[in-house]
């Protein structure tokens, strides 16, 4: 874990969650703050060395791990904080995360873990895709849904900070099947962020790149191979929960905790849903349970 400096202006903590930094001198903004107090003061460590501002304070999306740590800035300094649309709502009511992962019922207790869950805060500014100032600060906001519905990366003095918009190679190997909501917007993002020119990118799991076009490319072609076996195997029809329990037997997933189950249904059905939207399957509710079929040709 070290703290990095990409260019005059543009810094990043290496960690298991990334933290990014961006200042002019005059105004500082961090960017994501790790899963816990313990994580963002780290960063805080490091600024307070190099005398760096901190004035404000920019989530990506709304998961434990980029935001756990907000609170405890917003505690300790007069920090303006932004955050996509949507994504507000669930930061500044983490409960909703569990809830909508455990279908709407009220979450049980083991549910309720800093893992699913970060500490309430605030939201002082919602911001979309586009440009927008952070003090004196200009960036520019990049849509990049499918990983969390309104999830933005950022593009600050040729550096793109591109939260969970895609992952290192190790990662995507690591999780075998990486955590989306949807298959489609996922691989449209990426495309979009191959069209994006700067210096360089830091994904918010792994290793700040100057060619990041090629692990764009990579997080693309694994997508496309999952959503390939998962068309391959439904085959005449399958449940839901069928299709699931064959996706993570397949992938050799470690998944015996319910919160852990919730988190590989959700990313499961996003690539049934890519496959609904490419129109390469079909699904109805049968017999009570939720069915899907391959689409004739």
């Amino acid at each position: 874990m070290s703290f990095i400096q990409i260019n005059s202006h543009c810094y990043y903590y290496e960690s298991v969650v990334n933290i990014g930094y961006v200042t002019d001198g005059e105004s500082g903004l961090i960017i994501d703050t790790g899963i816990d107090r313990s994580s963002v003061k780290k960063v805080e460590k490091e600024l307070r060395k190099l005398e760096l501002p901190i004035t404000h304070l920019f989530i990506s999306h709304a998961h434990a791990d980029h935001y756990g740590g907000a609170s405890y800035l917003q505690d300790s300094y007069d920090i303006h904080t932004l955050a996509p649309v949507f994504e507000e709502a669930i930061l500044q009511n983490p409960s909703l995360e569990p809830l909508y992962l455990f279908g709407g019922n009220d979450p049980l207790p083991e549910l309720n873990n800093k893992f699913l869950q970060g500490p309430k805060m605030r939201v002082d500014k919602v911001v979309e895709e586009g440009e927008f100032t952070a003090g004196s600060l200009n960036l520019y906001a990049i849509a990049t849904p499918g990983h969390s519905y309104h999830q933005l990366s950022l593009l600050a003095y040729d550096t793109l900070y591109a939260a969970d918009a895609y992952f290192s190679v190790e990662q995507l190997q690591k999780h075998r099947i990486p955590y989306i909501t949807d298959a489609d917007q996922t691989i449209k993002s990426l495309h979009n962020l191959l069209k994006v020119s700067c210096n360089g990118a830091l994904p918010g799991h792994g290793i700040y790149e100057l060619d990041f076009h090629e692990t764009l490319r990579a997080n693309i072609e694994y997508h496309e191979q999952l959503l390939a076996w998962l068309l391959e195997k439904v085959q005449g029809e399958m449940s839901h929960e069928t299709i699931v329990a064959c996706m993570c037997k397949e992938f050799r997933i470690k998944a015996d905790q319910l919160s852990q189950w919730l988190l590989y249904r959700t990313a499961v059905t996003a690539y049934l849903i890519g496959l609904i939207k490419r129109k390469k399957i079909t699904h109805q509710v049968s017999d009570y349970k939720w069915m899907f079929y391959s689409a004739l040709p």
